[in-house]
């Protein structure tokens, strides 16, 4: 029993095929396609308000010179937001609970900001491991901690937005399986453990889109410190 409940991680495979593959593609045929025409479905209208305000929230901090990443940031979090929320459907699959997914995103991003830093203000980059003010004896110790910092924040990237999703389905499942076990039993408590498990299911929603969001921007956060 305690094996079943990490079953749904897997990447299930049909003849041969990894169905990864399709759950990744997916998200970018349910998207309609914009037209030229001046006025636009409710659909079309609603995405792209939710384009514009993400967009215009996400690089209000940043300076012009970041913002030829909007498009890549915005695809980023429309692809995200759909792969967690395909994933909440019973009997699919969440590639983001893949770390090796996450990781595949996140380090390439990443280094893509650090090697852009590094060419266009190397010296604004190097000053970010050594903090103004630190103490001579401090300087070695401080260069190595804030080294190791830097090189974390992809790992942390991938490993915070797995862990959330883990986490969430796990625990709907649990909730679930305890609300079927319970429903013959103490029927009371089992409409309060589906109810719960209602609640539950509406914050993993919530989860979802934050962690979505969260990636990109802690992405567009580095890349302001390198551009």
């Amino acid at each position: 029993m305690t094996l079943s409940f990490f079953d749904q991680f897997m990447s299930p495979i049909f003849l041969g095929i990894p169905l990864i593959a399709i759950a990744l593609i997916l998200p970018c045929i349910i998207f309609p396609t914009p037209t030229s025409r001046w006025l636009n479905n409710r659909l079309l209208a609603l995405q792209g308000w939710f384009i514009t305000q993400f967009t215009s929230q996400l690089f209000l901090p940043l300076n012009p010179g970041a913002h030829k990443w909007a498009v890549m940031f915005t695809s980023l979090m429309l692809f995200l937001i759909s792969l967690n929320m395909l994933g909440l459907l019973p009997y699919t699959f969440t590639p983001t609970t893949q770390l090796s997914l996450n990781m595949g995103l996140a380090v390439p991003l990443w280094l893509a900001a650090v090697i852009i830093g590094m060419r266009n203000q190397p010296t604004i980059a190097l000053g970010h491991l050594l903090p103004e003010g630190t103490p001579t004896p401090l300087i070695p110790v401080l260069i190595v901690i804030e080294t190791i910092s830097l090189f974390i924040r992809p790992l942390a990237l991938g490993v915070r937005l797995t862990a959330n999703l883990t986490a969430g389905h796990l625990l709907i499942q649990l909730i679930a399986t305890a609300a079927f076990v319970l429903l013959p039993l103490m029927p009371t408590v089992a409409f309060l453990t589906m109810t719960l498990l209602f609640l539950l299911t509406l914050l993993e929603i919530a989860v979802a889109m934050i962690q979505a969001y969260v990636f990109v921007l802690l992405l567009s956060l580095y890349l302001q410190e390198n551009v």
